[in-house]
């Protein structure tokens, strides 16, 4: 079959066969992560969501270790201002995910009893709360039976069922992953269906990597389509990869660097010999801060993280 058609999703019995499979090798491959623990919380789960969002685990249990000793509770965030979550936020990147959390807490705390609801339809409608992140709450706080999909279980999916490397995201990435999951005798979603989905996500970060797959240490070898056709290349336009160094990412950095290390609103100059390489950048950078709500202006002309003016 050409690489370019996509095959049927997988019958009841191989997508049986990658069930047991995938579930038995999760039983020992599974990584110890905190937020995995029995007495997790929605909320912790959530947090934990939130900071793994395009930032590698051994990145993120520092800080969610942290921020859950301090912030147990939604509440607990919302009643500190918005710039000191950003600062302790620290180099997580991709800080606007912070602010999105604490305007969520403020939320969950004043219209949900200062819990994280456990149905995706109610987590959709939280500020910052996105397809993804409402279905992974679901599942991996509460055991709903729901497919989630990032893009490790994307990987899985494309390689194994349909014998490609993944392309674009679509509608059709849900689908494909409840076809997998786990069914009991009269068809309805089993019990480890939850695990499933945490199994799937699991093989993809550790074995079924974008680059370098351990194709030989993969409990799906003998039902990956992808394996049987000789790992076809990506046959699409080239994915172009994100660079940092020199970045207006970088440059927003910098600025909140220096604003999370002072306990007051700083003059312009500290923010300019922040980032002297490109001075129009740099003001680019500090529009987009205060465009984004990360940075104030005081009414003095100072600048200082958000809420703390």
């Amino acid at each position: 079959m050409p690489s370019s058609v996509t095959p049927p999703p997988p019958d009841k019995n191989r997508a049986g066969r990658i069930n047991t499979e995938v579930l038995s090798w999760f039983a020992t491959a599974r990584r110890d992560l905190p937020w995995r623990d029995r007495d997790i919380s929605g909320w912790q789960i959530l947090v934990s969501e939130i900071m793994l969002q395009q930032t590698p685990v051994a990145r993120v249990i520092g800080p969610w270790t942290a921020w859950v000793q301090r912030w147990p509770v939604p509440s607990a965030m919302a009643a500190e201002p918005a710039g000191e979550v950003l600062r302790a936020w620290g180099k997580l990147g991709y800080p606007r995910r912070a602010l999105r959390l604490h305007e969520c807490a403020k939320v969950l705390a004043a219209q949900h009893g200062d819990r994280v609801p456990d149905d995706v339809d109610t987590l959709l409608a939280l500020p910052g709360i996105g397809d993804y992140t409402a279905r992974a709450v679901a599942c991996f706080a509460y055991g709903q039976a729901v497919p989630v999909v990032d893009t490790n279980v994307r990987r899985v999916i494309a390689r194994a069922v349909h014998g490609r490397e993944p392309g674009n995201p679509s509608k059709a990435d849900l689908a494909d992953a409840e076809a997998l999951l786990p069914r009991d005798g009269d068809g309805r979603p089993a019990p480890e269906a939850p695990e499933f989905s945490a199994a799937l996500m699991e093989l993809g970060a550790l074995v079924c990597t974008a680059r370098n797959p351990r194709c030989g240490e993969c409990p799906l070898a003998g039902d990956c389509l992808w394996l049987a056709r000789g790992r076809p290349a990506h046959d699409g336009p080239p994915r172009r990869t994100q660079k940092y160094e020199g970045t207006d990412r970088q440059a927003r950095g910098r600025l909140l660097d220096v604003l999370r290390g002072s306990s007051s609103p700083v003059e312009r100059a500290a923010l300019d010999v922040a980032w002297t390489r490109d001075t129009a950048q740099r003001a680019r950078a500090l529009d987009s801060l205060l465009t984004d709500g990360l940075v104030d202006v005081t009414d003095d002309g100072l600048f200082c993280l958000a809420g703390e003016g």
